[in-house]
């Protein structure tokens, strides 16, 4: 089995494989200061819940886009499964031609979407990313990774107008009852739900504009089930898209 990790900087994702089966699927906090140790008894904690040996694991892949966390997990995987972890990182075999003005400023986890994407979906395609900030990825045909567009998240906007506004309150990210609200806690989710899903055509529109025919839009991340449905342009939504990705590299470069 192989265990792969997405470390993002709200939330860790984890997934154990079988061959090409997904047979486990963990979402965690990322807490940036975690030790070596503590990462070992959560994942031995997860393992003796679903009946699980850690001995069973042969590989382990990671994703991460939190530097403080990557030693703490190389070490972990080195002391708790007895193995060197694949980190994805410039330089490991991706099949990808990235047409970046610097490729190895293209985000990890951009890279393994695309990978995972190209994989199991017609392309060109379209990646949007609804996690701590909303990204969207422009993949022609052949495994050509064109560049894309970084927004901020949804919850990071929510977050900011809490934080910036004295008078409004932190709200739930929601899809409200109708677009005018007739609360304070309504209006704000409307503005960020209905605002979030303007932001998302709007950009998909201009991408399609400037490059042409696209045969897919896939849409994963934490929130991308609570947005998508409003948005038609948007094909697929794969939440298991990077834990995916991530299982095709380490097969690519194990």
């Amino acid at each position: 089995m192989i265990l792969v990790m997405d470390v993002g900087n709200t939330q860790t994702t984890a997934g154990l494989y079988r061959g090409e089966t997904l047979l486990h699927h963990w979402r965690l906090t990322t807490a940036r200061h975690r030790t070596r140790d503590e990462w070992g008894a959560l994942f031995q904690s997860l393992f003796h819940f679903n009946g699980l040996s850690i001995k069973e694991v042969s590989g382990v892949g990671v994703c991460s886009v939190v530097p403080p966390a990557d030693l703490p997990i190389r070490d972990m995987v080195r002391r708790y499964f007895d193995k060197t972890p694949m980190f994805v990182a410039p330089g490991i075999k991706t099949g990808l031609k990235i047409h970046y003005d610097s490729p190895a400023e293209v985000g990890a986890d951009r890279v393994v979407n695309a990978v995972a994407c190209f994989h199991k979906y017609a392309s060109p395609a379209i990646v949007v990313d609804l996690g701590t900030a909303t990204t969207f990825d422009m993949l022609g045909e052949g495994g050509g990774y064109l560049g894309g567009v970084i927004a901020p998240g949804l919850s990071i906007s929510a977050e900011a107008l809490s934080d910036r506004a004295a008078k409004l309150p932190r709200v739930e990210i929601a899809k409200p009852p109708r677009v005018i609200g007739r609360s304070t806690v309504t209006s704000m989710q409307s503005g960020l739900y209905w605002g979030y899903v303007g932001l998302i055509e709007g950009i998909l529109k201009r991408m399609k504009r400037e490059f042409g025919e696209v045969k897919t839009v896939v849409a994963t991340g934490g929130l991308a089930a609570t947005v998508a449905a409003d948005v038609k342009a948007i094909h697929a939504v794969d939440e298991d898209l990077t834990l995916e990705g991530i299982r095709i590299l380490y097969e690519k470069n194990g």
